[in-house]
């Protein structure tokens, strides 16, 4: 098989996953994007280990590494969702702006 078609699969996964991210406003969809995102770069990662002939299998090593990433991103992701809910009932991202710096730094001051 030719490098392109895993190539060209990596890379819509990775742009619907982009576009997930910057539009969507359900927190747990973002998740999903950001998983969308990961899977494409294992794709990658496998598709140029194939090409290349690693003797190491660099590719597929890197690959779990990444798996194991996104696990503990998915769980530390949906615990915090899960308690947002919890105390705001709602998982729009919008509206989660209570961290964000209302007001203005004083003048003169980080400058």
């Amino acid at each position: 098989m030719h490098i392109a078609y895993p190539l060209v699969l990596a890379a819509l996964l990775f742009s619907v996953g982009v576009y997930g991210v910057l539009a969507r406003r359900n927190a747990i969809l973002v998740l999903m994007s950001v998983e969308l995102m990961l899977n494409a770069v294992n794709i990658n990662l496998i598709a140029f280990d194939i090409f290349l002939a690693d003797t190491l299998r660099s590719g597929q090593v890197l690959t779990l590494f990444v798996i194991v990433i996104a696990a503990a991103e998915v769980g530390l992701g949906l615990a915090i969702v899960l308690l947002v809910f919890r105390n705001r009932a709602t998982v729009a991202v919008d509206s989660l702006r209570d961290l964000a710096d209302r007001d203005e730094a004083p003048s003169g001051v980080g400058r």
